[in-house]
């Protein structure tokens, strides 16, 4: 149950994660928890401000001697990816997400979680309540859609907060400090298309390809787990070849920044062709399950009997569709040669999807260096320019270039040593932290990030390592009490 959670150690931050796990926030939907938050700030007395766009502000003075320091930001993201399982009923917008404990970790029943970044405003919460731990001047800043355009960093204004020193809580791995992060940007395409009568003579199939693990298209992209737009892309491009098969609808994947989990089509096929179809949709599942029997081992390709639509796609832009899936680059491009182990460009083919009047297709495109990261948009577009469709790159945000001589990254090597008895990692992310565009805004910060142990984020298997928020929690307050005094 649900309730489970509550008796979690320490119990602040568990209370205030499980009672954001109540409140409907998907991004672009966060009227009930932005309302949920300005009560919270203003039930404790501290001013509260909420800005043009929704972000979320709370100041809290600093306590008794602790006047001197250095002022910090605490920094999370109020919105969740709404990712749940095709068999799972669950309305975002409404339904609280079915939390529960699992062993060493809490997950959610069918849907994602909302750990991210739920557990890193909940930490935030939870300074702001204590009245035993000792800190200089605190500001949580809780930002509105980052996980869909980053919206409410890009809109922060200058001059509202106060702070020295940014601690952005949205990393996912403990005992691991980031100092910077892969700036993004969406390039999508758009191909419209009159659809045309159904030929006689055709039975129709419903083809799914699902069962694979998805997740966070930055963090897991060198896994090597399959695309379901890729691999849907395959099957129909042989289909027609070989059987003239063609396509009335198409559905896969449903967020530019997680890897597709699914997709579904609906073909129809000649009669005549029925049985062969149906042999080699099998003889397709198999191979692809060998290809990805490693990293995605629940891969399963189906087709299924079904109504025959009145409309299809014409051929045309059926083929011109392939094209584009087919040659658009999907994965790792590159890995950084600086920072070891580190993907420093990559792309995501996200979204595949009709309407009876236009085909979208939606990539994200991340780097750590900026100009490769439009290198690579324009080389998409070219791509789907190509096959006839209309492209364009928008939303783009900066990354974070890395600061290795950071005071507060020095001071909290040290806590984190004399604490936990080693010393934490220094990482750079292939994510896209919200640092590099709120440092644009407030270049004066020290800013770092850090969190606890999350798994599998903007997927229905995402978790958190129970143990893990402790330490990150404690690890938070010990770094409070030593933030440095103003020069």
């Amino acid at each position: 149950m649900s309730k489970d959670i509550l008796k979690l150690k320490p119990e602040s931050i568990w209370k205030n994660f499980y009672e954001l796990t109540q409140i409907p926030r998907p991004s672009k939907k966060e009227e009930k928890v932005i309302a949920y938050l300005k009560k919270f700030g203003e039930d404790l007395n501290l001013e509260t401000i909420v800005d043009e766009v929704g972000n979320v502000i709370i100041k809290k003075p600093a306590t008794s001697g602790m006047e001197n320091r250095k002022g910090v930001i605490l920094q999370g993201h109020m919105d969740m990816v709404p990712q749940k399982n095709a068999d799972t009923v669950h309305d975002f917008e409404k339904d609280p997400i079915d939390a529960y404990v699992d062993g060493e970790w809490v997950t959610a029943k069918g849907t994602t979680l909302g750990a991210d970044n739920g557990m890193g405003v909940a930490a935030g919460m939870s300074v702001l309540q204590a009245a035993d731990i000792e800190h200089g001047p605190i500001e949580v800043l809780i930002t509105m859609d980052e996980e869909t355009g980053m919206t409410g960093a890009e809109n922060l204004k200058s001059g509202i907060l106060d702070g020295d020193i940014l601690m952005n809580l949205d990393s996912e791995d403990e005992g691991e400090l980031y100092i910077g992060c892969a700036g993004g940007v969406d390039t999508n395409g758009e191909f419209k298309y009159k659809a045309e009568d159904t030929p006689e003579g055709m039975a129709a199939y419903k083809v799914s390809v699902k069962g694979l693990k998805g997740g966070h298209s930055g963090l897991d992209i060198h896994l090597g787990r399959g695309n379901a737009n890729k691999i849907m892309n395959v099957l129909l491009m042989k289909a027609f070849e070989k059987y003239g098969v063609r396509l009335a609808e198409i559905n896969g994947g449903s967020l530019r920044n997680a890897i597709p989990r699914e997709s579904f089509v609906t073909v129809v096929v000649p009669e005549d062709k029925k049985e062969d179809f149906e042999a080699f949709v099998s003889e397709f599942e198999e191979i692809a399950q060998d290809e990805f029997k490693k990293a995605d081992p629940g891969l399963v390709v189906i087709a299924e009997a079904a109504d025959v639509p009145a409309k299809i796609i014409d051929e045309k832009t059926q083929k011109n569709l392939y094209d584009a899936v087919a040659g658009c680059p999907n994965g790792v491009i590159k890995m950084s040669e600086s920072v070891k182990g580190i993907v420093e460009t990559s792309t995501n083919l996200a979204i595949v999807k009709s309407d009876g009047k236009k085909i979208e297709l939606c990539t994200l495109n991340r780097s750590l260096v900026d100009d490769d990261r439009d290198k690579l948009a324009a080389e998409i577009r070219t791509v789907f320019e190509a096959a006839g469709a209309k492209a364009v790159s928008e939303g783009a945000y900066p990354g974070w270039k890395p600061n290795p001589d950071s005071d507060i990254l020095k001071e909290m090597k040290e806590i984190y040593n004399n604490k936990y008895g080693k010393v934490p990692e220094v990482k750079v992310i292939h994510a896209g932290l919200e640092c590099g565009i709120l440092g644009a805004t407030y270049p004066n910060w020290d800013m770092i990030s850090f969190g606890p142990t999350i798994r599998n984020p903007h997927s229905p298997d995402e978790m958190v390592k129970i143990d893990t928020v402790e330490l990150f929690y404690d690890f938070l307050v010990e770094t409070l009490k030593h933030v440095p005094e103003k020069k």
